[in-house]
């Protein structure tokens, strides 16, 4: 199972602990993680199911690249990190 975690800034907001799901896309790996939280979908995604923008998604270590569909391929041993991009200058 792909292990998600979430950061301490999303954790402040909803409780998250990491977990195992299991899914071979990134949508369908977040889709199992709110599964269990589910308060946490509207932090991660729009409206329209993409990416908030101020959010950022890694599978094993590398950003994903499908930010609207989520269809970035996961495997069993696959970690997944959301967090809350930061920006400024």
């Amino acid at each position: 199972m792909a292990h998600v975690a979430f950061t301490r800034n999303l954790q402040r907001h909803v409780a998250c602990p990491p977990c195992a799901v299991v899914g071979g896309t990134v949508r369908e790996s977040l889709e199992a993680a709110f599964t269990l939280y589910p308060r946490l979908r509207g932090y991660v995604l729009d409206e329209h199911g993409a990416l908030r923008f101020h959010m950022a998604v890694f599978v094993d270590g590398a950003p994903i690249a499908d930010r609207r569909g989520l269809s970035d391929s996961v495997s069993e041993a696959s970690e997944i990190y959301v967090m809350q991009a930061l920006s400024g200058g």
